[in-house]
């Protein structure tokens, strides 16, 4: 006799629609994945996944929104762990996000959701997790407006390395972008 599933609450489903539609828009961005691969992969029917995210630019937003939550909570973990150990804040922070990029669906969706701000609700939670990204930088390194700046450069051009995948190239322009600087902590 197979066990019964035990019923999860409509949260908990939403939750592992998420989990499923990670993995799924990451490989094909917002208007390249059928909603219909998202149901299959998060094991639900097409018609329940509509029933708890209306629209694919909803469901779509509510995963920017939980991997905004996710990178938010990283920085102000890793800032409270170098407080506490006597580090340098924004250097743990820069280092806490090197580790985010590891998370190859986590780096494809930030990237799926810049390229999708031709919709404006979208563009408006991407501008929303910039605004509470900065907020957080600033709250918890006391850096003034071009450290700040540096800051978020040097995170754009790291997002754009991991995209590229160029610690699997060895030509000078990889290693000359990748080559650790005293001002990311890995030198």
């Amino acid at each position: 006799m197979v066990a019964a599933r035990p019923l999860s609450t409509a949260d908990e489903r939403r939750e592992e629609i998420l989990v499923a539609a990670e993995r799924v828009f990451a490989a094909r961005g917002l208007h390249g994945t059928p909603t219909m691969e998202i149901a299959k992969a998060a094991g639900i029917s097409q018609a329940y996944l509509f029933r708890l995210f209306p629209t694919k630019s909803e469901l779509f937003i509510a995963l920017v929104e939980r991997c905004n939550a996710r990178i938010n909570r990283t920085f102000v973990e890793a800032a409270a762990a170098a407080r506490a150990a006597g580090e340098p804040v924004m250097t743990a922070m820069g280092m806490a996000y090197i580790g985010l990029l590891d998370d190859r669906p986590l780096l494809l969706n930030q990237l799926n959701a810049q390229a999708a701000c031709d919709d404006p609700a979208i563009r408006d939670v991407v501008r929303r997790g910039f605004a509470q990204l900065v907020e957080i930088v600033e709250r918890e390194t006391g850096a003034d407006g071009a450290e700040v700046r540096m800051f978020f450069a040097h995170g754009m051009l790291l997002n754009v390395l991991a995209a590229i995948q160029a610690r699997d190239v060895d030509e000078h322009w990889a290693r000359t972008l990748l080559k650790p600087t005293a001002d990311d902590g890995r030198a």
